[in-house]
């Protein structure tokens, strides 16, 4: 890959702790960045870490940081990022602030798939062989505050959907689908050609481009099943009501979201038609289902 093609690239970013204590007895924060990987082709990510004394936890340091990362993805033959993705809520005020300082943008969104795939792997394979890594059962963190779900915006509200599921096979080639808006990603590793991926279609006859538009700036996330509600996740902590389930719908569409979990890492996608016979998309994003740790 060129210098030219990978200008624009956006990254993803976490500024926080780890379970590791430091010799001063607290515990030691990072900074980690990587280049949301295109969904085609094989090329190595930008990837910067960066450790932070306990006492400089603050927008100056992790600005001069940001600015350090840049000048190395400069260096590497990358541009600077397009967007920052930051998805903890807990460190958001301090990422804006120190992504003003350098005039960049910054997105709350937790479609930060290739940086939680990157720290779930140094959370089993990085940090327990440093020193001061806490091993053994850790007090729990605060049980997370859901956010109430609220009905879709009626600018989101298509004429109808269906649920539906596509073979991965075929979604290896979605890059090259006629689309209007959309958000793909790399297909994790070693999926079965045959395996099955769920998702939801969303039809509008008059104004799909419209309704994907808006889709697209959700930044849509994950989608699940709450009791008897489909629910769709999206930016940092939003949920979005999609539509009220009969009990066996609930229960089919449930089983195939924990299957897409078990079978084909947590795959799932959204697509927006003007009816169901169309061959092209007004919208059509791939998403995950990841913990977020």
């Amino acid at each position: 890959m060129t210098a030219a093609d990978q200008n624009g690239a956006d990254w993803e970013l976490d500024f926080y702790s780890r379970p590791i204590l430091e010799p001063d007895g607290r515990k030691r924060w990072e900074l980690l960045i990587t280049t949301t990987p295109p969904a085609e082709g094989e090329s190595k990510p930008f990837r910067f870490e960066k450790r932070c004394p306990s006492g400089e936890v603050n927008s100056l340091w992790l600005a001069a940081a940001l600015a350090e990362a840049i000048e190395a993805a400069e260096t590497d033959g990358w541009g600077r990022p397009l967007r920052l993705r930051c998805w903890r809520s807990s460190m958001r005020t301090m990422i804006q602030r120190a992504a003003a300082e350098l005039d960049l943008e910054m997105i709350s969104s937790r479609r930060t798939y290739a940086l939680l795939d990157w720290l779930m792997q140094r959370e089993l394979e990085v940090y327990p062989k440093d020193e001061g890594f806490m091993a053994g059962p850790l007090a729990p963190p605060p049980a997370a505050v859901l956010t109430p779900p609220v009905p879709l915006p009626e600018a989101v509200q298509g004429d109808a959907w269906s649920w539906a599921s596509l073979p991965a096979e075929l979604l290896q080639d979605a890059n090259s689908w006629p689309m209007g808006f959309s958000s793909l990603i790399p297909l994790p590793a070693g999926l079965p050609k045959e395996a099955s991926v769920p998702g939801l279609r969303l039809f509008s006859s008059s104004r799909a481009l419209a309704l994907a538009g808006w889709l697209g700036g959700m930044e849509p996330v994950r989608l699940q099943v709450d009791g008897r509600q489909l629910l769709l996740e999206a930016g940092q902590d939003d949920r979005w009501l999609v539509s009220d389930l009969d009990a066996s719908a609930a229960k089919e569409i449930e089983q195939g979201l924990t299957n897409s979990r078990e079978h084909v890492r947590g795959l799932q996608f959204i697509s927006v038609q003007t009816n169901p016979e169309t061959q092209s998309f007004a919208g059509f994003w791939m998403m995950r289902d990841l913990p977020m740790p």
